[in-house]
């Protein structure tokens, strides 16, 4: 059974940081894409980063760039998020999510085979 578990989320100051992890099991870790999404209340699911199979290639969501660092360790099988300078908006629930195929639309959530539950990133002003 494959299980994708999203931890570190909580409430934080506007300008903080928060490091989320995901925790993987039930699968090959390093054969796997692995991305971060959120969802804001009363939004759709939005890309956040995604990492490669043996970290050595990130992508960022573009309003993110500068600010969030995808990384991963491969024998921990954890993917991590690391966000700094946390805004208002940043407030959603982030969802780590597999992914076993090499593609260009990344960013689009159906091309993701597995998804965590979710963690809840407050911020406050």
């Amino acid at each position: 059974q494959v299980q994708l578990e999203e931890s570190g989320g909580g409430l934080a100051q506007a300008g903080g940081s928060l490091r989320l992890s995901c925790t993987v099991s039930g699968l090959t870790f390093s054969n796997y894409f692995m991305g971060w999404f959120r969802q804001a209340p009363g939004k759709e699911r939005e890309f956040v980063a995604r990492i490669s199979r043996n970290g050595g290639f990130t992508n960022y969501a573009d309003s993110l760039k500068g600010r969030f660092t995808i990384s991963r360790d491969n024998a921990k099988n954890t993917v991590y998020l690391q966000m700094n300078s946390l805004k208002p908006e940043d407030t959603a629930v982030y969802y780590c999510a597999a992914d076993r195929f090499l593609t260009n639309d990344y960013s689009l959530s159906h091309e993701y085979d597995y998804w965590g539950q979710g963690t809840q990133v407050t911020v406050s002003s």
